[in-house]
């Protein structure tokens, strides 16, 4: 039997770190973070154990880019569903929608991930937070920014404070709520994107007409 080449082992290896990033994303969803082993999401994958370490130096790392990876897909979705946003407030109301919807969907698991980037391990940068980044600074720039560098971190940090205040054990915000003051701040059509049923949550939050975005950095 002859070797591998090459090109075939870097895409067994990709598909092996692929299903160690969805192992994790579905047991930390379904049992939490403590109740979650790292053996637990080898065997949920398919994969040896030691292919975890190989890849990942500890299971908060791990988290935080099987999380990512979710973020990138979903946001990804959303900016490719057909009809494409033809302008750059809808790609940005999709952008905001989809990580809403994330975080209302998956609650468990992206109060996890928030928790885990206040603790000491921090930020993990990684190919899944990069392909994250590229998305949004792509949304930044065709909605029409002038300085990407700075409104870029700023529209991450919105969108994590929209984050953490919806996940809030005890004292949630609505989504509606936080969709609106997002919206606002960005001049945006509340029918753009993907809007929950029912009217905006206070008036005003309808934000200006589409056309004096152009130009306008967020």
């Amino acid at each position: 039997m002859s070797p591998r080449s090459p090109s075939v082992n870097e895409e067994l290896r990709r598909r092996s770190r692929e299903r160690l990033l969805q192992a994790t994303v579905e047991l930390v969803g379904e049992r939490g973070y403590e109740a979650t082993t790292l053996g637990d999401i080898a065997d949920r994958a398919g994969a040896a154990r030691g292919l975890v370490s190989y890849y990942f130096p500890g299971k908060r790392q791990l988290l935080q880019s099987a999380v990512h990876r979710l973020m990138h897909r979903t946001l990804d979705s959303a900016l490719e569903r057909e009809p494409l946003p033809e302008s750059g407030g809808e790609r940005l109301a999709r952008a905001i929608d989809a990580i809403l919807g994330l975080a209302r969907d998956e609650p468990l698991l992206m109060r996890t991930h928030m928790a885990g980037i206040l603790q000491a391990e921090g930020f993990v940068q990684c190919p899944e937070q990069r392909r994250l980044a590229e998305l949004l600074r792509e949304t930044v720039v065709r909605y029409g920014s002038g300085d990407v560098d700075r409104d870029y971190p700023l529209l991450r940090a919105l969108l994590m404070g929209a984050v953490f205040a919806l996940l809030i054990p005890g004292a949630p915000m609505p989504l509606a709520t936080l969709r609106a003051e997002l919206f606002q701040r960005y001049g945006l059509d509340w029918g753009l994107g993907v809007p929950p049923s029912g009217a905006p949550p206070a008036p005003g939050t309808e934000g200006r007409p589409e056309g004096e975005q152009a130009g306008r950095a967020p």
